[in-house]
């Protein structure tokens, strides 16, 4: 199994941050979409369909991992550096549209051609380039600290609802804040948030 090619990421919070997306792609809504107080959580779950099981593949995860908090920080920091031109709302929206272009074009040359504009718009909202550049974004507008979770070995069906089992069961998972760390979440705890969203909004 490729971990990389079985790896899932997404943002749970805010909740409605798909709505957001299609506002400020509507023109309905201009940057920032998230406000200042509001917690950014962002996940990245690996062995989505085919679990993590050996050795080798943790491995694989944690390298993953490692790589991909290092992307989001260099980016972050572009952000940050330029953010008079790239934190602007027309240059944010022309960026994700060029997105959506490269997400249109797939569809067109797969066997769901025929797609409707309903799943078109579901890609959209949840294509992991968008949602990393959004979170990346704001975090550099804000100026604000942010920390990683890694959960580094795979999740044991006892750690997890019964609900969730099927979800989690033998998948590791990296979670994101925009906070500098758990003690400045609601409940101080990293995961709760993430189970709940799970529960309710990852049918």
């Amino acid at each position: 199994m490729v971990v990389v090619t079985d790896s899932y990421m997404g943002i749970f919070t805010p909740l409605d941050i798909d709505y957001r997306i299609t506002q400020f792609l509507e023109k309905k809504i201009e940057f920032p979409f998230i406000k200042k107080d509001e917690i950014i959580g962002i996940f990245y779950l690996f062995g989505r369909n085919n679990k993590v099981i050996s050795d080798l593949e943790i491995l694989s995860v944690k390298d993953i991992a490692k790589r991909t908090m290092e992307q989001r920080a260099r980016s972050i920091k572009i952000f940050h550096e330029f953010r008079k031109n790239k934190l602007d709302s027309d240059f944010i929206r022309e960026e994700y549209n060029k997105r959506i272009l490269q997400i249109s074009i797939e569809e067109q040359a797969s066997s769901s051609s025929s797609s409707s504009s309903k799943h078109l718009n579901y890609r959209i909202t949840r294509d992991p380039t968008i949602l990393s550049n959004c979170f990346e974004q704001h975090i550099a507008y804000y100026k604000q600290d942010y920390f990683f979770d890694l959960f580094k070995r795979p999740i044991k069906k006892t750690e997890v609802p019964s609900n969730l089992v099927s979800k989690l069961e033998q998948r590791m998972l990296m979670l994101c804040y925009n906070v500098s760390d758990s003690s400045q979440l609601p409940d101080n705890n990293t995961i709760r948030p993430f189970f709940q969203w799970l529960n309710k909004y990852d049918k």
